[in-house]
């Protein structure tokens, strides 16, 4: 038999993981600074919550893994976006009213889409969101977008930008998809299936298409923000103000529709333009949406803006621009033991250090003195602490200071103190004053 990951998934393997703590950290810090809370929603819904009445989207009509329980009636469907479970349950739990509105979430997780594997994009990847629910501002709509470009920029990207658009509100679209509609009726039977498909369903996608972009009659289509009524237009002028305000550069692009229906106004998209990234290039992508509470059954009227960020596809990033997530965290203490007869005390020095908030390990293997030596270099352990016989005999115990070359034997009851001592010096020699400082000094902190 051969056992490997199904197509399109990957394992994240320890040696990896660092980078991921990194961001999911920096998602945290980020989120809580700019006052949104953490949801989590089931990995699978009732399908109609993704599927909703007459959706033109690939992910919808193609992507969705979507399974049935023997003996049950209920299709199911895991998730392959974010936004609709978090809105389905600002619904479902009433969350619309709180006397502080906008409610403002974010979500971390897995997503779950069959679309054919490439670099940047795999069948079950994660996602980080954020949804704010509630209010109606073109000032929300620019919080959001600096929320997500700052966590970039803190990140030390540099190669993005971002792309903006507007698809007005109800009227403004009405008006443009008939005109669309009108633009491409002599020619929709030359155009893919998909297209013709989108042309019933909702000719915006057909902007959209990746097989006829090419044609004559995609080029002449017409433009959005000539079918904008007074109102959508002013409410555009006033989030790209926004924007101006905050110094975040953006580019308007007219063709920018997003790969969802439910989007209404703002839609945005932030890209790599480093040449590394291929064609997966963006990194997050979203906009605001003013029907899908009212379709969870929600109250009229109220609006929502929300975006989602690959985070492999931020990963790629960072690797494309020489951004290194992952400063490889040593082991504070290795504890050596020296015979088969101490290993209970072995146990109890380490378990002693835990307790204290040290990173430490300890042999289990039964290896020689010179084997758990190499060990210590290679987990970088700051402190060897060694335990024989003799040791415990005296009731005490060998400190090896690996930094400084210095070593000491203390008694069992002094453990933690001296190690306290030691790497209290190492804060003191420690200049830079930094939490997460890499200037080789140890910041320990109590536990």
């Amino acid at each position: 038999m051969n056992y490997q990951v199904p197509r399109g998934t990957q394992d994240i393997l320890p040696k990896d993981i660092r980078k991921w703590h990194r961001l999911e950290e920096l998602i945290r810090q980020f989120c809580h600074v700019y006052n949104y809370d953490e949801i989590r929603t089931p990995i699978f819904e009732h399908t109609n919550v993704f599927k909703r009445g007459n959706d033109s989207s690939d992910m919808v009509n193609k992507e969705m893994y979507t399974f049935q329980l023997e003996n049950s009636k209920t299709s199911l469907t895991l998730r392959p976006e974010g936004t609709a479970g978090v809105v389905r349950s600002f619904v479902e739990n009433k969350l619309f009213g709180s006397a502080d509105l906008p409610v403002k979430m974010y979500y971390v997780g897995p997503q779950f889409r069959h679309e054919r594997p490439q670099k940047g994009r795999m069948r079950i990847f994660h996602q980080f969101g954020v949804e704010v629910i509630g209010a109606k501002s073109p000032m929300l709509d620019v919080e959001t977008i600096a929320l997500g470009w700052s966590f970039v920029s803190a990140l030390g990207l540099k190669d993005m930008k971002v792309l903006i658009n507007t698809l007005g509100d109800d009227a403004s679209r009405d008006a443009y998809r008939t005109a669309l509609k009108e633009h491409f009726k002599n020619d929709i039977d030359d155009m893919c299936a998909d297209c013709k498909r989108r042309y019933e369903q909702n000719p915006l996608r057909i902007l959209d298409c990746k097989v006829d972009h090419e044609k004559e009659i995609m080029k002449t289509a017409p433009k959005m923000q000539d079918y904008l009524n007074e109102e959508s237009q002013a409410y555009f002028e006033e989030v790209l103000e926004g924007l101006d305000a905050l110094g975040i550069p953006y580019e308007v692009d007219d063709r920018l529709v997003r790969g969802l229906d439910y989007y209404t106004h703002t839609v945005f998209e932030v890209v790599s333009v480093n040449k590394e990234m291929g064609a997966q290039s963006t990194v997050f992508a979203g906009g605001r949406y003013d029907g899908l509470v009212e379709y969870f059954g929600g109250p009229q009227g109220m609006s929502g803006i929300g975006w989602a960020m690959g985070l492999e596809r931020l990963l790629i990033a960072c690797e494309a621009e020489g951004i290194s997530l992952d400063e490889e965290e040593g082991l504070d203490a290795y504890v050596l033991c020296l015979s088969p007869s101490v290993k209970k005390e072995a146990l109890q020095v380490v378990s002693l250090l835990r307790a204290n908030g040290y990173r430490s390990d300890t042999d289990y293997l039964g290896r020689s003195f010179k084997a758990q030596f190499k060990t210590v270099d290679r987990k970088k352990a700051r402190i060897a602490i060694l335990i024989g016989e003799d040791e415990v005999e005296k009731g005490e115990v060998t400190i090896k200071d690996t930094l400084h070359k210095t070593q000491q034997s203390v008694p069992f009851d002094d453990i933690i103190e001296s190690m306290d001592a030691l790497f209290e010096e190492e804060n003191e020699e420690c200049t830079c004053g930094e939490e997460n400082c890499t200037c080789g000094h140890h910041h320990h902190h109590e536990e």
